[in-house]
């Protein structure tokens, strides 16, 4: 059974649920596609991850991309 997990940034840029259901969609057919699998029993999953759990050259996103400051 094919099992497809995708990473995303979550808070305030995560995806909408038309945006999950697009994606979900999408790698369904692009593994139909592609790898020529059946799709029936594709697992896909999509894992929000809070920018403080995201780490680049030591520092978190939230840290890099500093404050926030309201429009």
């Amino acid at each position: 059974m094919p099992y497809v997990n995708i990473k995303l940034t979550g808070g305030a840029e995560a995806p909408t649920s038309e945006q999950k259901e697009a994606l979900i969609a999408g790698v369904t057919k692009l593994i139909a596609d592609v790898l020529g699998k059946d799709t029936t029993h594709l697992v896909v999953v999509i894992d929000e991850v809070p920018m403080e759990n995201y780490g680049i050259n030591g520092k978190t996103i939230a840290e890099l991309r500093g404050p926030k400051t309201k429009p």
